[in-house]
């Protein structure tokens, strides 16, 4: 999704300069309790990237990556109170109608929990719906008006 792609700073032009210096997230971590079932969940129902990482992976859409915690592999510095499995909860802008994005969640036998409702983001008003991961972990697919 271009809109969470990362533009190189020589890239970005003049306009850098008046955000410079820019934050923008790079990653989060999410904690799993089965590597499998998790990674076929995200490559599958959310389209991430999966990236090998060490026993297990992290997920990375765009410029933008997800850590995982899981068994076998828990990364260092933790918070002091680290989030276990099912414990997250994370937002995800569909580039389409938000009837597209619950047509995929019931393509791949995932439960829409809430929504379609109205929801404010990143980009502003929007509209969302709510669903699990295999962990229980609240996801949330949410679409911007295009005009």
């Amino acid at each position: 999704m271009p809109e969470t792609e990362t533009q190189l700073l020589a890239d970005a032009g003049a306009e850098a300069a008046l955000l410079s210096p820019a934050i923008h997230l790079d990653h989060c971590v999410i904690h799993v309790s089965d590597w499998e079932r998790s990674t076929a969940f995200y490559r599958d129902v959310l389209r991430a990237e999966v990236i090998p990482v060490g026993k297990g992976v992290a997920f990375r859409f765009g410029g933008v990556q997800l850590n995982v915690h899981g068994p076998g592999q828990i990364g260092t510095p933790q918070a002091r109170e680290p989030v276990m499995p099912g414990g997250s909860d994370l937002c995800f802008r569909w580039s389409g109608p938000i009837e597209q994005a619950i047509a995929h969640l019931e393509a791949h036998g995932v439960a829409v929990e809430l929504g379609p409702v109205e929801r404010n983001g990143a980009a502003g008003s929007g509209v969302s719906v709510y669903f699990r991961d295999p962990d229980g972990s609240l996801l949330e697919f949410i679409t911007y008006p295009t005009a």
